[in-house]
């Protein structure tokens, strides 16, 4: 026999299953009819929801601080990487500057 293939749902999928559970004007199992669901996975869903509902405003908006440590060591070795390739095209294409 054929193995049965996992359903894999978006995110959004499962914030909006999740959101119409906690919304209380259908039952789970209603729900879960509605959208091809099982139950326990929306119940899932909502439980998810609700206990990461409290992080979800901790999050600062705005730039992120660059980290001083490693800009410089990031930069120096970028700049690493371009001389070397530059010497390799110089190189390969036979022009000496």
């Amino acid at each position: 026999m054929g193995e049965a293939k996992r359903k894999s749902y978006t995110a959004a999928f499962k914030a909006k299953v999740g959101l119409e559970v906690i919304r209380g004007i259908k039952t789970v199992n209603e729900i879960g009819q509605d959208h091809g669901v099982h139950p326990v996975q929306v119940g899932q869903w909502k439980k998810e929801i609700l206990e990461q509902a409290g992080t979800l405003f901790e999050i600062k908006r705005g730039r992120k601080p660059a980290d001083d440590q490693s800009a410089p060591e990031r930069l120096y070795s970028e700049i690493g990487r371009l001389k070397m390739e530059l010497d390799w095209l110089k190189k390969k294409s036979g022009l000496s500057l």
